[in-house]
């Protein structure tokens, strides 16, 4: 990326969402000196669990914590042995397809969603992320400014509103119509917590990275977190409301595991403990995603990044797309005379890549079903969090 000009005068800018790409806009607005606002529904930091891991690709996600001036923190704090990925037969619950990466490996570590989000956060100026506002709408003439309104009755203008909050982004109604669909692919996901000790046929059939499996009807990938934690997710094709159809709530571990049991059936008994053995109550994440291609009628004060322009199914791709669009915009708000000038060259680029991947990914989610065998890793889902299933912040 080029150097940028010099900072044009400093336009109000408000960024909706304190998720990744979010904040990695932010980070690197101020390294350039220009002012900017994050505005999050989240009590605060700690508010909510932030979610399983990442991996952050050197060709996209790395390259933006580079202009962040974070790279090198990044793979201080990153798990290079977490792209480790092992296939597993459903029925035997042997290992086929293993990849060890090299020592040396930096295409994509792992690294825990609330670490990244903590590094990112601890990068911007004491108060630009601003607490417990819930944006309900936002009002304005397109030629600006925009006004924000909270649902607590306050308001705040803006010269440019960024929407980085995710799946049901409120900023993204003020410029489409679209909203996520389901895919007909539901996440149920489990944790296991201190697995070396607790769980330890776990953690060895796991490795330190990934490990998946599945049938052609349904799927289990299960991955290694920071602090000897395992998240698993269950994969099927299924409605939406499965759990509430088999007349259960999601607070019913034990009718749910009854149930996985009973779907498992014909799966190896060490892949069940995989499926029923975990610590406390599964989460239900069904999938969505956007129309394909996502776009909408340019605004010159209103622009968006992530899930919020471009949800897709989370399969390795999700994060790192946000952060490469959080980075390009920030850029170009710091080389172009003007804000619009800034938003139109940042969707000039954004768009076209955006709609080629949601192509390339569209009904992608399938294929986490598959139990054809690999000559290279299976389909790597993205960590299932709070905002990459359930309310998908950018």
């Amino acid at each position: 990326m080029h150097p940028p000009h010099p900072t044009p005068p400093s336009p109000r800018i408000a960024v909706v969402g304190a998720g990744p790409g979010g904040l990695t806009c932010a980070r690197i607005l101020q390294l350039h000196g220009i002012p900017v606002t994050v505005f999050d529904r989240d009590g605060g930091p700690g508010a909510r669990d932030q979610g399983g891991t990442l991996d952050l690709h050197e060709d996209n996600g790395q390259l933006a914590l580079r202009e962040a001036g974070l790279l090198a923190e990044f793979h201080r704090l990153a798990r290079p042995e977490g792209q480790e990925m092992r296939q597993l037969d459903a029925a035997s619950g042997t290992v086929g397809f293993h990849f060890v990466p090299d020592e040396h490996d930096r295409f994509k570590p792992e690294i825990d969603r609330g670490v990244l989000r903590d590094l990112l956060l601890d990068s911007l100026q004491p108060g630009t992320v601003r607490w417990d506002h819930t944006l309900r709408s936002v009002s304005g003439p397109e030629q600006g400014p925009r006004t924000l309104h909270f649902t607590d009755g306050t308001t705040v203008e803006a010269d440019l509103v960024i929407g980085a909050d995710g799946a049901w982004s409120k900023v993204r109604r003020a410029v489409s119509p679209a909203v996520p669909r389901y895919t007909g692919i539901s996440f149920l996901e489990a944790w296991f917590h201190d697995v070396d000790r607790r769980h330890p046929e776990i953690a060895a059939l796991v490795g330190q990275g990934g490990a998946s499996a599945a049938d052609g009807t349904r799927g289990m990938f299960a991955q290694r977190n920071g602090d000897d934690h395992i998240r698993v997710y269950l994969i099927q094709r299924t409605p939406a409301d499965w759990i509430t159809a088999a007349g259960l709530t999601p607070q019913d571990t034990d009718g749910i595991r009854a149930l996985l049991l009973d779907r498992y059936r014909a799966w190896s008994p060490r892949l069940r403990r995989i499926l029923t053995d975990n610590d406390g109550p599964y989460v239900d994440r069904p999938l969505h995603a956007l129309p394909v291609p996502h776009t909408w009628t340019p605004s010159p004060t209103l622009t968006l990044l992530g899930d919020a322009a471009h949800l897709m199914p989370p399969l390795g791709v999700g994060v790192n797309l946000a952060l490469l669009d959080a980075a390009e915009l920030a850029l170009a708000l710091t080389r172009h005379p003007t804000v619009a000038d800034a938003v139109h060259a940042y969707e000039r680029t954004m768009l076209p890549r955006s709609h080629a991947t949601q192509a390339l990914l569209d009904g992608a989610a399938e294929g986490l079903l598959s139990d054809e065998s690999h000559e290279g890793p299976p389909p790597h889902p993205e960590a299932a969090h709070p905002g990459a299933v359930g309310d998908h912040r950018g």
